[in-house]
């Protein structure tokens, strides 16, 4: 967090809403990124993403400034993402529904653009198919490079259970992206015999 970022929130905790405006544009994307990664889907990753900030400013009395701020604000996050899973289950995403909330190529040429969504699309049901608490570490880690000790403090488990969770679901994506290879060759194989 920057110093400015650091006044900012100084002076949302005082309850100066123009600052924690400020607060909500600077971290809008990660916090979005994470609920979309969580939920697979971009209408409940931002009502999940609303929802965090609310949470964040009616709680912002009770943030620590011992601990990194948006630690605390993607640990808001997680949590407010495993319940709404928990609760209603929601479904894997469409096919047509995938959105990537990050910067565009300002002119992308059709053949990457399909590629990185056929991609996406791939990566968003391989994620849907992890437990929330397995998808959750892995999310933290790699889309938002938290370190073991901040997943730990983030999602509030012990060390030992947030390299177990990585370990299964690195075990679980290697498995389903070899299958999913697999079936391509297979289907290579296929489509040449019927040429011959």
């Amino acid at each position: 967090m920057t110093i400015a970022e650091a006044e900012c929130l100084k002076l949302a905790r005082r309850g100066d809403q123009a600052a924690f405006t400020i607060i909500v544009e600077t971290y809008q994307n990660p916090v979005y990124n994470l609920c979309y990664r969580m939920l697979g889907n971009p209408q409940a990753a931002e009502d999940a993403a609303q929802e965090t900030f609310w949470r964040a400013y009616k709680n912002l009395d009770r943030y620590d400034d011992k601990r990194p701020f948006p630690t605390w604000l993607l640990s808001i996050a997680a949590h407010y993402c495993i319940d709404q899973q928990r609760r209603k289950r929601l479904p894997s995403i469409g096919l047509d529904e995938i959105i990537e909330y990050s910067a565009e190529d300002p002119a992308p040429n059709p053949e990457s653009v399909a590629i990185k969504s056929e991609f996406s699309e791939d990566v968003q049901r391989q994620l849907a198919q992890l437990s929330e608490g397995d998808r959750a570490v892995l999310v933290l880690r790699y889309w938002h490079e938290l370190s073991e000790d901040e997943i730990c403090e983030t999602l509030n488990i012990s060390k030992s259970a947030v390299k177990s969770r990585l370990h299964r679901a690195r075990q679980h994506l290697a498995k389903q992206w070899s299958d999913s290879q697999d079936s391509i060759a297979m289907e290579g194989r296929y489509h040449e015999t019927l040429t011959l």
